[in-house]
């Protein structure tokens, strides 16, 4: 359960990237201009409306890694446990792929093998509830 002070905290963040940081940003991913930072597009739990958000991800020949600051809390891991099948904008590049929430994985180890010390930083200080997220891709064919 989370302390008053994490869902205050959680809910500036929000704030913070919705309204200020992830505009720009996305425009800029889309782009291919921002390395190390992908878009994924989502199909809402509820609405089923594509979503679409910003996130840094580390690659590992046909896996993508993200640490999701906000876990659970997160609209788009909410999403993606609702239904696994996500696109995701790589390079200017939409690819598909599955999602899964790793359980018995150490999201802060998992962060340091990024390679991106500042991405890392940035993620355990605005970060209430950090979750690893695996991505699959299709192998090419």
């Amino acid at each position: 359960m989370s302390s008053p002070r994490e869902v205050r905290k959680r809910r500036r963040v929000r704030r913070w990237q919705r309204y200020v940081l992830n505009p720009p940003m996305k425009l800029a991913v889309r782009l291919g201009l921002v390395p190390g930072h992908v878009l994924i597009e989502t199909r809402g739990c509820r609405t089923g409306k594509r979503r679409t958000n910003v996130v840094g991800m580390h690659v590992e020949g046909s896996t993508g890694w993200v640490g999701a600051e906000q876990g659970r809390h997160a609209g788009y891991v909410r999403n993606l446990q609702a239904d696994a099948e996500v696109r995701v904008c790589v390079s200017a590049r939409w690819r598909r792929a599955t999602a899964h929430v790793v359980e018995d994985d150490d999201p802060q180890t998992r962060l340091d093998t990024f390679g991106r010390r500042s991405h890392a930083a940035a993620v355990r200080r605005f970060g209430t509830e950090l979750t690893t997220i695996r991505l699959d891709f299709p192998s090419a064919v």
